[in-house]
């Protein structure tokens, strides 16, 4: 048998190394699923996709354990990060999966339960409550369970799919609409971002038009979402058509600014960072 060795030995040319996957953190929740539609399974778009919560995708950015993420947006103060330009998770009034559930009077509210699974609604909450209220209530963190968080809070923070699915007849101000209301900006709760030439301009491209076929299909993907019940197809189509907005425009761009210019005053993020894209050309 001849060996390798004896090949290159002889002049025969090696063979490349196979390209790697580009490791993307994904969010598990409906409103993540356009951004990846499409790139699952999907080995020549050059991507392997891992889901998890929004807080533990950027723990694993940060870790290096991917190299690219669907992170929530105040992680950009937090590492040396460029985003993927021209897609977002973000609103313009109502989201509907981002609230703050209380019973009683908002004034009054002195605990707030936190759903600690992303730190972007941490750091609005505290900013729109700082505002609302004047002052700055207790926050706890704590895993999402409503009934839990108000057996010991006066209001909980949650989030994504627990947020909208929830049935509770507890009072809720809708976090995108007070955002917006306050500052009349979008609110830009994730995005990709990645260091500096994790990805080029041929995977920003992908990426993009994996949005672009995600935007496509959101009846499959509220259908497959909502486990074969035609109503809740229906609402979860709803949501993603009229309560989330994908695009990061300019207005985006500085509802982002803004955001991060109000959670440096509270001292929620260590400075403002700069807006740095990937390259897609």
């Amino acid at each position: 048998m001849v060996r390798p060795a004896a090949l290159r030995a002889a002049g025969a040319p090696e063979l490349a190394p196979a390209a790697r996957a580009v490791r993307l953190g994904a969010v598990s929740y409906l409103n993540a699923e356009p951004p990846v539609h499409g790139l699952d399974g999907d080995g020549g778009a050059g991507f392997r996709v891992e889901r998890e919560v929004p807080s533990r995708v950027a723990r694993r950015l940060h870790a290096g354990e991917v190299d690219l993420g669907l992170v929530p947006s105040v992680e950009l103060a937090f590492g040396d990060y460029a985003i993927v330009p021209g897609v977002g998770i973000g609103s313009r009034g109502p989201v509907r999966s981002v609230c703050l559930f209380h019973r009683g009077p908002l004034e009054r509210v002195g605990r707030v339960a936190v759903d600690t699974s992303s730190r972007t609604s941490a750091a609005l909450v505290k900013v729109l409550l700082h505002e609302r209220l004047g002052r700055d209530p207790l926050y706890v963190p704590m895993r999402p369970s409503l009934t839990g968080m108000l057996a010991v809070a006066d209001a909980a923070l949650l989030i994504g799919d627990p947020a909208l699915d929830e049935e509770s007849d507890a009072e809720r101000l809708d976090l995108g609409e007070e955002w917006t209301r306050l500052t009349g900006l979008p609110f830009v709760y994730a995005f990709w971002a990645g260091r500096a030439g994790a990805v080029g301009p041929a995977e920003v491209r992908r990426l993009q038009a994996a949005l672009g076929s995600g935007l496509q299909a959101l009846p499959a993907i509220a259908s497959r979402r909502a486990a074969g019940d035609p109503a809740r197809a229906r609402r979860y189509e709803a949501y993603l058509r009229e309560s989330i907005v994908y695009r990061l425009g300019e207005e985006e761009q500085a509802g982002l600014r803004e955001f991060f210019r109000r959670a440096h005053a509270l001292s929620l993020v260590p400075a403002v960072p700069e807006l740095r894209f990937h390259a897609e050309v």
